[in-house]
């Protein structure tokens, strides 16, 4: 595996994610997940993706992710199979975070007309089609909150 794909920045809002725990999410219904193209690269040129959760106008903390290779960014992101582009934009149910083996998989059930399936948040990179998150400990973080915040929903919006 290549150098560029074993190494990860730290997700965004470190700080932020760590103190997840200690802060109430979801006591009303604004707490949900967004996703965006952001304009930074990872060292093999992938785009990096934000993850953010909001409790209302709060940012609680942001990962950050991949979503589709560099080279298939501007491809049809509403068609399948298995093109490797971005998750499409719009809104998505967001399942229960689940055991994958040895990781996670939370499901996401485009809201809209599609033929894309199969798709989630998980641990992997690059990404191709799903949303990836690197750092395991991040994602279970990750998970963490939307469990305990019982969200339901995300937004692609770029």
């Amino acid at each position: 595996m290549p150098l560029a794909y074993q190494r990860w920045p730290k997700p965004i809002g470190f700080a932020l994610a760590l103190c997840i725990a200690t802060l109430p999410i979801g006591a009303h219904a604004a707490a949900m997940l967004t996703l965006e193209r952001t304009q930074s690269t990872y060292p093999n040129g992938d785009p990096i993706w934000l993850l953010k959760l909001t409790d209302g106008n709060k940012l609680v903390a942001s990962w950050q992710a991949a979503s589709g290779a560099s080279n298939r960014q501007r491809l049809n992101r509403r068609w399948s199979p298995g093109n490797g582009s971005p998750l499409p934009p719009g809104s998505y149910r967001l399942g229960s975070p689940e055991p994958l083996g040895q990781d996670l998989w939370i499901d996401l059930q485009p809201q809209f007309a599609t033929t894309r399936s199969g798709l989630g948040i998980h641990h992997c990179f690059p990404g191709v089609g799903c949303i990836c998150i690197s750092d395991r400990q991040a994602l279970n973080r990750l998970a963490a909150a939307i469990r305990r915040g019982q969200i339901r929903s995300l937004k692609v919006i770029h």
